[in-house]
């Protein structure tokens, strides 16, 4: 079975700072702007602008609450991602194997 790769999520996702909000989120369950910037060394205003890359990428989605808006992790779009990293480790893995298998056959034919 191949997985299509979604390159929006896999570029939202290939940012330190967006990885790190998605792990805060995660073990905190939900979040606001400025309670997560609170946890990272940038401003509520770049916490914001990350996490609206994170929201385009259905990685997260968010809730009005009051004068901020509440975050969450997409369980959903997050087993999606895990999904095609794990594809995409597959194809790798036996692309090299190929590779081990040819260099092994040339090793052989130089030996004899």
């Amino acid at each position: 079975m191949t997985v299509a790769i979604d390159d929006e999520v896999w570029s939202a996702i290939g940012d330190p700072v967006r990885r790190r909000l998605i792990d805060l989120l995660l073990a905190q369950e939900a979040g606001t702007p400025t309670g997560l910037s609170d946890r990272l060394p940038i401003s509520r205003q770049a916490v914001t602008k990350h996490l609206g890359v994170l929201d385009r990428a259905g990685l997260v989605h968010a809730t009005p609450m009051g004068r901020e808006r509440r975050y969450e992790v997409d369980q959903a779009q997050l087993s999606r991602a895990v999904r095609q990293l794990n594809e995409v480790g597959r194809t790798w893995d036996a692309r090299l194997n190929r590779i081990k298998h040819i260099a092994e056959q040339i090793q052989r034919q130089q030996d004899d």
